[in-house]
């Protein structure tokens, strides 16, 4: 089943993973680290249903906003109309996987790249979408990217304490399948932020890495935060104070990096 298909599948539900406690705080951590400002053009790469479009339109900054998936977009859509935003937020049909057949309203200079919650993670690999990157974005421009990590304590305790091995060390598969929500799957890589500064090169500089549910657990566990908020409120404190900090930038369910153009 295509990547396409899949979120297509479950654009008109997608939002209910971020409504909860625990989408609200990671989505948090990573607004934090956004280094765009009012004015700036901005890339965004798998947007999704919009919310990171319409977050950063109502600071100011102009962005096309970009999926591979028409029903995300249409979703994306009435989202940005509904916050009055369209005036700065462009949406346009973009298959990372297709750089052969890039839209003319991506054909651009940019000031950023914003990638947020695994859009990278539908790529086997991610040089070539580095190299398209690097001709677009200007000199000083930064990219914001977020993806899920190879190594998730979470994830491994959870499935070897109900005995499931196999799904505990999944994200060390190539192409490994992915629950994506409402029963649909997608062929998902995890890179290491060692392999992706390395497939950034040299276009791009790492100038920071954090990790993004250190202590927070997947959003498919998000029943544990509703069950015991306070606890899991401290935990996300924490994970804001320490996701810079090594091994943090590694043991987690998501990590982010900033790099800047070469």
């Amino acid at each position: 089943m295509s990547v396409t298909h899949a979120f297509d599948a479950i654009a008109a539900t997608y939002d209910e993973a971020f409504t909860h406690r625990l989408g609200r705080w990671l989505r948090a951590q990573v607004w934090a680290h956004v280094p765009f400002r009012a004015g700036d053009r901005v890339l965004e790469l798998g947007c999704g249903t919009g919310e990171d479009a319409v977050w950063l339109a109502q600071r100011g900054v102009e962005v096309t906003a970009t999926d591979a998936s028409p029903a995300m977009l249409d979703v994306a859509r009435r989202k940005v109309t509904a916050a009055q935003v369209a005036g700065r937020v462009m949406l346009a049909p973009f298959d990372m996987a297709r750089l052969d057949a890039v839209p003319a309203s991506v054909h651009d200079t940019y000031d950023g790249v914003f990638a947020n919650f695994g859009a990278l993670n539908c790529l086997p690999e991610r040089r070539s979408l580095a190299a398209f990157l690097a001709q677009r974005v200007r000199p000083g421009g930064k990219a914001l990217l977020v993806l899920m990590g190879p190594l998730c304590p979470w994830e491994v305790v959870w499935h070897l304490a109900h005995g499931r091995p196999r799904d505990a060390f999944r994200r060390l598969q190539a192409g490994a399948l992915a629950h994506v929500g409402g029963g649909e799957q997608a062929r998902v890589w995890y890179p290491s932020p060692r392999r992706l500064r390395a497939e950034f090169a040299p276009g791009f500089r790492l100038q920071m890495a954090a990790g993004v549910g250190v202590f927070l657990p997947p959003l498919y566990l998000s029943h544990l935060g509703e069950r015991w908020p306070p606890a899991f409120e401290r935990l996300a404190t924490v994970d804001r104070r320490i996701g810079h900090v090594f091994p943090a930038t590694w043991l987690n369910d998501h990590y982010l990096v900033v790099f800047e153009r070469v």
